[in-house]
């Protein structure tokens, strides 16, 4: 086998057919053979698999085989990812991928079609690693650049499990290049941002590198266009708007503008953002396998959260643990046994306690308006034995209803603010329209439409009358057993009927 060109990797698939029985372990090679990856699985994904164990120099994608060939700077880079990668099997879209050695010692792309995207996914890695963007002017890297192509991105972050700020969007997508302009905004209950660089160029890099990526570990996922817009027309700098070659513009909201020495600090160097993708060193979890940054697990701050104004003849603490387990992981709740509409919330994480307070605060709730705020307590006390509590305090760190306990988990990319829709799901083959209605309606509720999901008869829309009776009836219906072993799932939808 000719081993200098990949070629024979289309031709006659060597590294495939020996895979069949137990194929001999080859010598090791820094050029590395991966399986069963995902079709919809991209460049950049892959190549963050080799990132953290040194600099991957090329790449050869087999999509139609589900196979793909990753080449490391060296034989000891690669020999320490199939050392580390043995064990614990890495994962591409939740799915495991295969790595060993191949029989080929480098590989050679030069006149294979299709390498355009890989090598500007490797053009912008090598950027952000080395933190400049000196691109050669191959034409197979700007071949992908259209004509006329906009300098501005439209970013869209899902699943917003942790607020991002301006400056941490700032300080990401500058590693790609000079960013000018900046504007966030909240559009269809999704925090957008547009972003200007200097140069589509940088622009194109960065929408290869960073698409798809998360900014914390699993969640604030970046979903990124490029804008019909060439230009943004910035009026003023503050926390949701920044021209950075205009420090001389007004806040807008009445304070005078930035002071030239802040002013500069923004555009040369953001303060660093606990776990953001500040040096952007992207490693890749073995357990996701995807790009994520480290140490963002534990975001500081408090867990615990300060419930207030409740409605102290309904509630419970099991309706509070079912209403905050929708943003995260409730692990204890206490009502305050001398004042009732008081209660104490003990989220898993920091970054759970913040999505749960900015969606909940404000709500109504039996009547009321909830206010929630970070507590001074650092963790919820269960009461000492023979302590008379009137069963106030709850312990649910055992709980199986939590919903983000599994790291990837897809609930993580389906949360969203209190809404009139509920969206349900579990629902077995013999329950109707007419049983879930009623269920609702004897629930108290007022149902104004519903329809099963045309592709799949298990998930349901339902409309009620207002936000308030849908958080009510989420606390009531969430894992209602509805027989045949199914209880029913019941989170906030973002579509409308």
């Amino acid at each position: 086998m000719n081993n200098s060109t990949p070629t024979g990797v289309y031709a006659n698939g060597n590294d495939n057919k020996k895979f069949k029985g137990d194929r001999p372990p080859c010598s090791p090679s820094r050029v590395l053979h991966l399986r069963k990856i995902p079709s919809d699985v991209t460049e950049a994904e892959v190549i963050s698999l080799g990132l953290p164990f040194g600099k991957v120099t090329n790449l050869l994608m087999l999509k139609g085989k589900s196979q793909a060939f990753l080449e490391m700077a060296s034989e000891e880079a690669a020999v320490t990812m199939v050392n580390y990668y043995t064990p614990v099997t890495p994962h591409l879209r939740s799915q495991p991928v295969f790595i060993q050695y191949s029989n080929h010692r480098e590989l050679k792309t030069d006149n294979l079609p299709n390498q355009a995207r890989a090598q500007a996914a490797l053009q912008a890695v090598s950027a952000v690693q080395s933190g400049s963007l000196a691109l050669p002017g191959a034409p197979t890297n700007e071949g992908t650049i259209l004509p006329g192509q906009s300098p501005v991105l439209r970013i869209i972050i899902e699943n917003l499990f942790y607020p991002v700020t301006l400056e941490v969007l700032h300080q990401i997508f500058s590693k790609f290049g000079t960013v000018l302009k900046i504007i966030t905004f909240t559009k269809n209950n999704q925090f957008q941002a547009l972003l200007q660089y200097a140069d589509p160029v940088n622009a194109h890099y960065a929408k290869m590198a960073l698409d798809g990526q998360n900014i914390y570990n699993a969640c604030c996922t970046l979903r990124i266009d490029f804008s019909k817009l060439t230009s943004l027309n910035v009026k003023y700098n503050n926390d949701k708007s920044r021209d950075f070659t205009r420090l001389d513009l007004p806040t807008g909201d009445g304070q005078p503008s930035l002071e030239p020495p802040m002013a500069a600090a923004f555009g040369l160097s953001v303060p660093a953002v606990p776990g953001a993708l500040g040096p952007l060193t992207i490693t890749s979890s073995a357990v996701t396998g995807r790009m994520a940054i480290p140490g963002a697990g534990g975001i500081p701050g408090n867990s615990v959260l300060l419930v207030t104004n409740l409605n102290p003849d309904l509630i419970t603490p099991h309706g509070l643990f079912i209403l905050f387990g929708v943003y995260g992981d409730v692990h204890r709740v206490k009502i305050m046994f001398n004042k009732k509409e008081n209660a104490l919330v003990q989220m898993a994480d920091a970054s759970q306690a913040q999505l749960a307070m900015n969606h909940l605060s404000g709500q109504r709730l039996y009547g009321k308006v909830l206010r929630a705020t970070l507590s001074k307590h650092q963790a919820v006390q269960l009461p000492r034995e023979g302590q008379e509590d009137q069963g106030l305090t709850k312990d649910f760190s055992n709980s199986p209803l939590h919903r983000f306990k599994k790291p990837g988990s897809k609930n993580f990319q389906n949360i969203f603010p209190p809404s009139a829709t509920l969206h349900l799901s579990n629902i077995p083959p013999s329950v109707t329209v007419d049983d879930l209605k009623n269920l609702f309606t004897e629930a108290g509720c007022s149902v104004k439409a519903f329809k099963f999901f045309q592709k799949d008869r298990k998930m349901a829309l339902i409309q009620l009358g207002s936000v308030e009776e849908a958080i009510q009836a989420l606390i009531e219906l969430h894992n209602h057993d509805l027989g045949e072993n199914h209880h029913l799932r019941v989170s906030f939808s973002k579509s409308t009927i």
